[in-house]
């Protein structure tokens, strides 16, 4: 028996990517499309495109993907950004690798398509604070927004960041559980036309996204916010 497979998609003025990224699903895997305050028709759309639509009014990744995962009741849960920078087709090999054994957690290791896909700031950023992650034992090369977990699992780790800090809590949370943490490779393409990062996409949003992470270094797993 296959097991039920949620997507959740946190959404912030995504509208112009949505249709692609929802139709490339792979077959059986149910979209989430948590609106996280957008201006543009992103919830709409979503919902035209066959997405279950929740609303997260409070400002935040991690926010969005905590809503996310609390609306849904699926065994696995796959995280995705709705930007479409990331193939969906690429999420069963990640979950492959939760469903046989190999991991409790999956995440995506990013592969630009092209030099010009990931901004420097934003991959030196990203590169010095999993430098610092391996330092403590977590074996990980990005702070990836594409990952895979089983949902009462992922819940249990008490994850309690609500902004960009979110993804290194978890990781740091499943390290100190014991979690094996699987990487692989997938590509990394540009957003969508007619959207914007907001944190690669901005010097500015790339040190707002760097102080939520040196937030989280320095508390800590248990003091964590």
């Amino acid at each position: 028996m296959h097991p039920t497979i949620d997507v959740v998609l946190p959404c912030l003025d995504e509208a112009a990517a949505l249709p692609a990224v929802l139709t490339g699903l792979p077959p059986g895997y149910r979209a989430i499309v948590v609106d996280n305050g957008s201006t543009d028709r992103s919830p709409e759309v979503a919902a035209e495109y066959g997405a279950r639509v929740v609303h997260e009014p409070r400002r935040g990744y991690g926010a969005a993907v905590h809503t996310g995962l609390l609306a849904t009741d699926a065994e696995l849960v796959c995280v995705l950004d709705a930007d479409g920078s990331f193939d969906p087709a690429e999420l069963p090999r990640l979950v492959a690798a939760v469903l046989d054994g190999r991991a409790e957690l999956a995440v995506g290791r990013r592969r630009p398509v092209s030099a010009h896909v990931w901004p420097w700031h934003a991959r030196a950023g990203n590169a010095l604070v999993a430098a610092l992650l391996r330092r403590r034992g977590v074996p990980v090369y990005d702070i990836s927004p594409m990952r895979v977990a089983r949902r009462v699992a992922l819940l249990r780790l008490g994850v309690t960041d609500r902004a960009f800090g979110y993804p290194l809590e978890l990781l740091l949370r499943a390290a100190e559980a014991g979690w094996r943490i699987h990487e692989l490779n997938v590509a990394y393409a540009p957003r969508a036309a007619g959207t914007r990062s907001k944190v690669s996409g901005s010097v500015r949003g790339t040190l707002r996204a760097t102080r939520d992470f040196a937030g989280v270094l320095r508390a800590g797993v248990g003091g964590a916010r």
